[in-house]
């Protein structure tokens, strides 16, 4: 019965194909927006990723997440070192700062100023610095070099943003705070939220790059003491100093809620997934339907025949999870080939399909290919073996 089902489903290339149309449309819809969602959020905590040394993060207790920051005293980072079970505590500064092109970059954009995202590293141990520096040609380029004076490191995304066109060298320099800034080297980072250029430098040198305000520390970094509770530890800091004190996991967890919870991210792409499983159960289920009109005859005879509407019904689901299986593998191949032909661009790093979206897809598409049988199941459950000889 499997052969002549199959049998039946491809009698008619342009209905079959248009049913295989309809569930890789909408599974690519859905997979290709869900993705693209999740590496979203996933970018509002790259920052916090990228510091990998601290395990708790402490900051201001009105503090939702990372972009919104309320600067601390620097007397509230020895509060938090005297705390029990913090094993080391050092001063971060992030905020957000204009650069102005400097002449000797090039003629034709002195002058042009961009925001950056301003980190500012503890000068002793340069705890939260990049991981790793990008090679250039005839130059040796080390962390310590930031020890230099006015000397700066820039992510490579915001290197082709500031220097569009321009093979990776240092040397250049820029103005922030209409201070001298020297790049001594072009970092791997992961993409923030907002698209801009990451600027690292010591803290005593980006409190001359910073606005003048009367408190400029933004977060301290602790690390806890061996065999100790990072949870605990983050609650004697909230008891001891009336800080907000978090692991890296609740920072980004908080960070990620804030903007499920405060912006219109989700609700837009929401939108978009739920439209494209609507279009896909319509196109799917319209076409399957008229499939099995067409078919009420061959029905009709096997029915007279003597088979059973449980054999009827596994027939069509058969020929469900056919069309579901072929749409689902060719919804993977082009999202594949997306994000595939994608990895190496720099505006789009970090976007790609996690195996938990494609099971998430997959349960969509069984969805569909159910709902979309239902219809044909009933029209032939009601259906009379007589009508085959009418």
């Amino acid at each position: 019965m499997t052969w002549i089902a199959l049998k039946m489903l491809t009698g008619d290339r342009a209905k079959y194909f248009g049913i295989i149309f309809g569930v890789t449309f909408a599974s690519l819809l859905i997979a290709h927006q869900i993705s693209i969602f999740v590496s979203i959020m996933a970018r509002t905590t790259s920052q916090i990723r990228d510091v990998r040394e601290p395990d708790i993060w402490v900051m201001d207790p009105k503090v939702r997440y990372l972009d919104e920051v309320f600067s601390l005293s620097e007397m509230d980072l020895q509060r938090v070192r005297g705390v029990t079970g913090v094993e080391w505590a050092v001063k971060m500064f992030k905020g957000t700062v204009r650069a102005r092109l400097a002449g000797g970059n090039d003629p034709t954009s002195k002058g042009d100023f961009r925001s950056v995202v301003l980190m500012g590293l503890d000068d002793a141990s340069l705890i939260g610095a990049p991981r790793e520096l990008l090679p250039i040609p005839g130059v040796e380029c080390s962390l310590s070099d930031l020890k230099k004076p006015d000397s700066v490191i820039i992510d490579e995304a915001g290197y082709s943003y500031l220097f569009p066109g321009q093979p990776h060298r240092i040397g250049q320099t820029l103005e922030i705070n209409d201070r001298r800034a020297l790049l001594v080297g072009i970092c791997k980072a992961g993409s923030p939220f907002q698209s801009m250029p990451i600027v690292y430098t010591r803290y005593s040198q980006a409190m001359n790059f910073a606005p003048p305000e009367r408190r400029l520390l933004s977060f301290i970094l602790v690390q806890s003491t061996p065999g100790s509770s990072p949870e605990k530890v983050c609650e004697l800091i909230a008891e001891q100093t009336d800080l907000q004190a978090l692991t890296r996991q609740q920072f980004m967890d908080k960070t990620i809620g804030f903007y499920l919870t405060s912006t219109g991210i989700p609700v837009n792409f929401g939108i978009t997934v739920l439209l494209g499983f609507v279009v896909g159960v319509a196109i799917a289920g319209q076409t399957f339907y008229l499939f099995t009109i067409e078919n009420l005859k061959q029905f009709g005879a096997l029915k007279a025949m003597g088979v059973s509407n449980w054999r009827i019904v596994g027939m069509i689901l058969t020929q469900a999870c056919v069309v579901g299986v072929i749409g689902y593998c060719l919804r993977m191949g082009l999202a594949a080939a997306f994000f595939e032909s994608t990895k190496n661009s720099i505006a789009l790093a970090g976007f790609f399909m996690r195996w938990q979206v494609m099971v998430g897809t997959a349960a969509a598409v069984i969805v569909i290919v159910i709902l979309s049988s239902l219809l044909s199941i009933r029209k032939v459950l009601v259906l009379e073996p007589a009508e085959v000889f009418r």
